[in-house]
């Protein structure tokens, strides 16, 4: 995969702010019923029928969600584009696996995973660049698995310069969710759920999750 500039920007910005935001950021998600009901949700539905392979965490910051998923019985591991991010989770959870890399061209043999979630880490990626990215997605899960996709709702990008303390470089891209709906489809992964949500007091937008599902074998 060519590197592109945005890729760059991305890995730098969350090289240097990864100490920060693991200690800034808090246990969010203790404050996000609707967030933690679709986590509970897609993990169920990988228990039950996502092929029985190992989920996914790409663009796994420092490792909150993966550390969430494997307490619901989930056996999960991390990605990330960000070293830093890697390091800051690996000192977290010392008992879970994580890993450099991207989610455009993951190290994951074709049809063995049975979920990938994306929270909140596709919104740094130009939509134009999405289509490959969940083609991705479809390509690594196992008949049968699911990927769950958290993201800004709405239309339209935010910079973001300054984060955690530091200087960044980083575009957010707000979506429609009948967008990422389409585009998920057009992968081979069509929708079975979404919820939009209000925003938080430190939120700027409406959140979104899509659960979508590769089809069974047969």
């Amino acid at each position: 995969m060519t590197e592109t500039s945005y890729l760059h920007s991305v890995r730098a910005s969350y090289d240097a702010v990864a100490v920060d935001c693991a200690r800034l950021a808090g246990p969010a998600m203790a404050a996000r019923p609707l967030d933690r009901a679709m986590l509970a949700a897609f993990a169920e539905c990988v228990r039950g029928g996502g092929g029985g392979g190992a989920v996914a965490d790409l663009g796994c910051g420092p490792g909150r969600v993966t550390a969430h998923l494997d307490g619901l019985g989930v056996r999960t591991f991390g990605v990330d584009l960000s070293p830093a991010m890697v390091a800051v989770a690996r000192r977290s959870h010392p008992g879970l696996r994580f890993e450099v890399g991207s989610m455009a061209a993951l190290d994951v043999a074709d049809g063995v995973l049975g979920g990938v979630v994306a929270w909140n880490s596709t919104v740094h990626a130009p939509p134009g660049e999405l289509p490959a990215v969940f083609a991705e997605f479809a390509r690594v899960l196992a008949p049968g698995g699911y990927a769950l996709v958290a993201f800004e709702a709405g239309e339209g990008r935010r910079r973001l310069e300054h984060a955690y303390g530091h200087p960044v470089d980083l575009d957010v891209h707000r979506t429609p969710p009948a967008l990422i709906a389409d585009l998920l489809t057009g992968a081979g992964l069509p929708e079975t759920a979404r919820l939009t949500r209000e925003p938080t007091s430190d939120e700027g937008s409406p959140q979104a999750f899509l659960l979508a599902r590769k089809p069974p074998a047969g």
